[in-house]
This record gives structure tokens, sequence and C-alpha cells, in this order.
């Protein structure tokens, strides 16, 4: 199975969520808040009559352990997204998947940056994404905006508006068998993705 771009980029954004991790090596007590750590894609569905439907999907509960020298390893499973509420019971060919891990994304970032700002302060960085799906590897950058909203909170969020290639997306076989379990048998050509993160000191 290799879920290539809707999971290698989407994961690839929602890695920085997961990156608040590394932005508390300093003070290890700093973790996502996974209840608060979310990536938003709006699919746009085209439907046989050429009507062209929005959906909202999320991937959610991000989570993801870190080294000591900051390096972020970030996990991606299929039960992370909204796509097992929405078809319900799956096919067998599908069940046994829901808690592999459909891609790895692997991060660095100088935690110093993050610590040093003060309450109301906002940073962007742009972080260099690198995943691994089934041997295949990949490397992409990406802008992100951390906001320090209090002494033990930190807001992470894409610093500018981010959008998946639909067709690529269409390209990949996995993809393509879940939008269609889903129904969708043509998307547009831009999806959206927002990003919105919660680091919690604990």
């Amino acid at each position: 199975m290799s879920p290539k771009p809707i999971i290698r980029r989407v994961m690839g954004i929602g890695l920085a969520a997961g990156l608040a991790l590394s932005c508390g090596l300093a003070q290890a007590a700093w973790q996502l808040d996974p209840d608060q750590s979310r990536v938003t894609a709006t699919v746009t569905e085209i439907t046989s009559g050429g009507e062209s439907i929005t959906h909202k999907h999320a991937l959610r509960r991000m989570e993801g352990q870190i080294s000591a020298d900051g390096t972020l390893k970030l996990p991606i499973r299929l039960n992370q997204t909204d796509v097992l509420d929405r078809l319900g019971d799956l096919p067998p060919w599908m069940s046994s998947l829901t808690n592999t891990t459909l891609v790895t994304v692997v991060t660095h970032l100088p935690p110093e940056r993050i610590n040093s700002l003060a309450v109301g302060q906002s940073t962007v960085e742009i972080l260099t994404l690198r995943t691994d799906a089934n041997g295949e590897q990949r490397q992409e950058k990406l802008p992100v905006r951390f906001t320090r909203e209090a002494d033990d909170v930190v807001r992470v969020r894409n610093a500018e508006p981010v959008s998946l290639d639909g067709r690529e997306l269409m390209k990949n076989q996995t993809v393509r068998s879940i939008l269609s379990l889903m129904g969708y048998q043509q998307i547009g050509d831009e999806v959206p993705v927002e990003l919105d993160a919660v680091l919690v000191d604990r």
C-alpha cells in the first residue's frame, strides 16, 4: 500500500502539528494535545451530472515522538482519519490496515526559536519534511507559523494557503480506492488543506 500524495503531503502538513513537540526539547513537558490537533482537507466532488459538491475531511489526533537531537517522527495511520467514520464497516481487505502505518514523516526543528517566544508572539519556520512510504522517500518544504498563546500553550498553523493537486491524488490507486468507497468518482483540481494544532506544557 503506497498512499503517496494525499497521505504524503497532507500528512506532511499534519507533521507540522507533530513538529510542535520538538519545540519543547528544552522543556520536555511540551506535547501535542491530540484532541485539538488536526489537519482539515476540503475536497470538491464532481458528480456525473457535472455538479460541484464540497466536502471536508480530517486527519485528527496528531501525535509523534522526538529524539534527544530534536528529530521528530510522525507515523500516520488510517484510523487517524475520518474515513472510517464515513465508511462504517470496511471490506475485509481494508480492515487489517486501520492501525497500519501508511507513511512516516520526519523533520527537525531547533527548539530555541519556539522557546524564546513571548506570549502573543509568532514565528514562521520553513520546515523540511521527509516522507517514507513503502521505501519511497520524498522531501518537501512547508511554511509553518508557531504562536505562543499562553505560557503553556503554542498554536501551530500553516503560514500560507496550501493545496494538494487533485489530479495527482486521483492517480494514486490507494487514494482512488478510498475516494471511490466514499462515493467520489471525480474531484476538483485543488484540495485546500489547513493545519490547526495545539501544543501544551504538561
